[in-house]
């Protein structure tokens, strides 16, 4: 992209960032909302909890500079940053809740961290973006070569300096990374995985866009239901279909699988005990980087919910206003009918011209065919214990009792949060069965049906829970491994 005199200028009076830079309070708001969102990866923060963040921090700045520093309170800083000529914070409303919470915009994120950027550094890595380059340029190469005896080629040369670095390993010789090449891809790693979050909020905001103007839209429509749909569906494919739409779903899918997450867990926690990197003071929220990478996702994913969402109501509303509209028409039509009830029209009102005369022969009707009656004996059935059958009968009805699935499901995902896989017996042990059987087999049938499971027929399990006050009852069954 050129950046001539005009787009500058533009620039500069309206996108948010600029702003953000030229403000009298830009190192309040820049470090004060890096401390808050980016650091600790929060992407919502309800409104008490950040004016009382804010607050806190104006405090501490008064101390300092003085108190007609900061004037104002923090609550009136924060709605002067969401306005609309700032910018820097998004205000809205959660579902089911009547407080104010807050977001960081995309402009922010993007000042802040051109911001950190300025600060100088003590070490500078080369060599791993080198690296990277250098491989993104032969992924291309080879991603889009169509012969194939030159596919073929690549794939034996890669084969034979495997086979020769196997060999050399065989022989005791292992190149080793050395400490400055070590800090040097944790360093690329990490602004690589800093600025995946930055775009996370990026790809949320344009969805989010999206859905405003779909809710505009849907507000001020007044033709068919059927052209706004593909308005709005071609809209949506069109973004789902782009460059950033297929990315984005490569990347998820990537990510939530479960063996992906296993395996960077590993990787992280291998790294991070290195002494070189264990030198650089990494923060402790990097061994949990991809699950922030899930959060961020997940948010994405909610903005795209609501989005259907509104359109499932659109067209709920649509269908209740054109029932409406059907029954004020019949309603009318009544109203009329009866009014000219008492004073018909003159004349021939309606003639219906019928083409042929009806002819129906006396023979072709069915013969009559008496019905069968089954005869019911009048016997009175006579039981020894009529009493107690009555009372056995009445507490069976009052006995019924309903599992909670949504109760057991929470409880299978809480348990496998802090691990990867448990056991039925060790689910029960957690939470003892408080219906018995019956809950038992509700547990094998969200095995089957919700979760990844694993059936041991070598190993035998068994269940025991309470019926009464006193009786114990126990399942024996194969081994069941509920896994994450």
């Amino acid at each position: 992209m050129i950046l001539d005199y005009a787009i500058l200028d533009l620039l500069r009076q309206n996108h948010p960032a600029w702003r953000l830079l030229r403000s009298d309070h830009a190192p309040l708001v820049a470090s004060f909302l890096q401390r808050v969102f980016i650091a600790p990866n929060v992407r919502v923060m309800a409104q008490a909890d950040l004016s009382e963040a804010l607050e806190d921090e104006l405090f501490t700045l008064r101390e300092q500079l003085g108190a007609e520093a900061f004037p104002k309170s923090a609550l009136e800083y924060l709605n002067d940053w969401t306005s609309i000529e700032k910018g820097w914070l998004r205000k809205f409303y959660t579902q089911g809740s009547d407080e104010p919470h807050f977001d960081l915009t995309p402009a922010s994120e993007k000042a802040i961290a051109w911001l950190a950027t300025l600060v100088e550094r003590s070490f500078i890595g080369t060599e791993s973006r080198l690296l990277t380059l250098f491989e993104l340029l032969k992924q291309m190469s080879e991603g889009s070569e169509t012969d194939p005896q030159a596919r073929i080629a690549e794939l034996q040369k890669r084969r034979d300096e495997i086979d020769a670095e196997m060999t050399r390993v065989q022989a005791g010789n292992m190149p080793l990374l050395d400490d400055t090449a070590l800090k040097d891809r944790f360093q690329q790693f990490m602004q690589l995985a800093r600025e995946l979050l930055t775009d996370f909020r990026e790809v949320e905001h344009n969805f989010r866009n999206l859905d405003r103007r779909v809710r505009e839209r849907i507000a001020l429509w007044e033709g068919a239901k059927g052209a706004l749909l593909e308005e709005i569906m071609g809209e949506r494919d069109a973004i789902s279909d782009s460059d950033q739409g297929r990315s984005f779903r490569a990347f998820w899918d990537f990510l939530m699988s479960s063996s992906r997450q296993e395996e960077l867990s590993a990787l992280l926690e291998r790294i991070l005990s290195l002494p070189p990197i264990a030198e650089l003071k990494p923060d402790g929220r990097t061994r949990r980087i991809h699950y922030d990478w899930l959060e961020a996702g997940e948010h994405t994913q909610r903005t795209v919910a609501q989005l259907s969402q509104q359109l499932r109501r659109f067209l709920d509303d649509q269908a209740w206003l054109e029932n409406r509209r059907i029954m004020d028409i019949l309603r009318g039509l009544e109203a009329k009918a009866l009014a000219l009830r008492e004073s018909p029209p003159a004349g021939e009102v309606m003639h219906i011209a019928d083409m042929a005369a009806t002819i129906e022969l006396p023979l072709e009707r069915p013969l009559y065919t008496a019905s069968i009656k089954t005869p019911i004996a009048q016997i009175e059935l006579q039981s020894d214990h009529a009493e107690e059958d009555e009372a056995w009968s009445m507490q069976a009805l009052y006995s019924q009792v309903v599992i909670d699935k949504e109760r057991l499901t929470r409880h299978i995902r809480h348990a496998l949060q802090d691990r990867p896989q448990i056991t039925l017996g060790m689910l029960c042990t957690l939470q003892p069965l408080q219906h018995g059987l019956a809950e038992l087999v509700t547990y094998l049938e969200l095995a089957s049906d919700s979760f990844k499971t694993l059936v041991d027929e070598d190993v035998t399990e068994t269940i025991v829970w309470q019926s009464t006050a006193e009786k114990m009852k126990q399942a024996r069954l194969p081994r069941v491994i509920f896994v994450r």
